[in-house]
C-alpha cells in the first residue's frame, strides 16, 4: 500500500510540474491515458492515473548524460515504438528509487526539447 501512494504521489507531481509549465496543457490522445504537450508536441506521456502495474512515464532526454542517468534507474528503457531511437527514455515510478526532483528535472529537460524558444526563454526569465 505505502509503496503504491509513493508512486500516486510522484505521478501527481511530475503532472502538477509539467503543467506549471509555460504554454503546458494536458491532453488524453488514447483514451485514459495522459500526456503533457507543449506548442502541440509532447514532452511527457504520464500513463493511467489508476495504473497499479507498470506506473512509468516517459521523456525526450537529448543530453547524453542526463539519457544515461535516466536509463541508469532500475527498469528503465529505451520507450517502445521507436521513440527510444529520439532520445525517449520510459522510467518506472515503482518504488521510491528516483527522487521527485530529478523526476522534475528530468521533465523540464524534456520541456526544454521541444518546447519553442520564446517559451523556454519565459521559463527562463521567471
Amino acid at each position: 500500500m505505502a509503496a503504491r501512494a509513493t508512486t500516486l504521489k510522484a505521478r501527481a507531481t511530475v503532472r502538477e510540474f509539467a503543467l506549471s509549465l509555460p504554454g503546458a496543457g494536458e491532453e488524453f490522445p488514447w483514451g485514459d491515458s495522459a500526456v503533457v504537450k507543449v506548442n502541440k508536441k509532447i514532452f511527457v506521456f504520464l500513463g493511467e492515473e489508476g495504473n497499479a502495474e507498470n506506473p512509468a512515464i516517459s521523456l525526450k532526454l537529448r543530453d547524453e548524460e542526463i539519457h544515461g542517468h535516466a536509463l541508469a534507474v532500475p527498469g528503465a528503457a529505451p520507450t517502445g515504438y521507436g521513440l527510444g531511437r529520439s532520445g525517449w527514455v520510459t522510467v518506472p515510478l515503482t518504488g521510491a528509487d528516483t527522487p521527485l526532483e530529478v523526476l522534475c528535472d528530468w521533465v523540464e529537460e524534456s520541456y526544454r526539447t521541444v518546447a519553442p524558444k520564446r517559451l523556454v526563454a519565459q521559463l527562463d526569465a521567471g
